[in-house]
């Protein structure tokens, strides 16, 4: 049985949400900010690579910070306002993006 139409994008936001907590575990201090910003453990962050709320999280923080998100999306090959549609399908969307 393949996916409905509506689950491919949340799993693809999903996907990509993965991808930039690998992006921000990369380099010390982008991983650095993000526990500063967030006040979470390292230990959180991993259980919390499975939640699709936390994984919303991480591109907001992506989102909200211009410079890091051009760099993710260079990076990995995606326009930024495709990051910002994803993020829409995940928990905790705010409209604002």
């Amino acid at each position: 049985m393949t996916p409905q139409k509506s689950q491919i994008p949340r799993e693809e936001a999903e996907i990509l949400a993965i991808s930039a907590l690998g992006f921000l575990a990369s380099e010390s201090e982008r991983l650095q900010r993000f526990i500063d910003l967030s006040g979470l453990d390292l230990a959180a962050i991993r259980s919390g690579a499975t939640n699709s709320a936390f994984l919303g999280g991480i591109l907001d923080h992506l989102l909200a910070d211009e410079s890091l998100l051009l760099v993710f999306a260079e990076e990995h090959q995606i326009r930024p306002e495709r990051i910002a549609q994803l993020r829409r399908k995940l928990p905790g969307a705010s409209l604002d993006f």
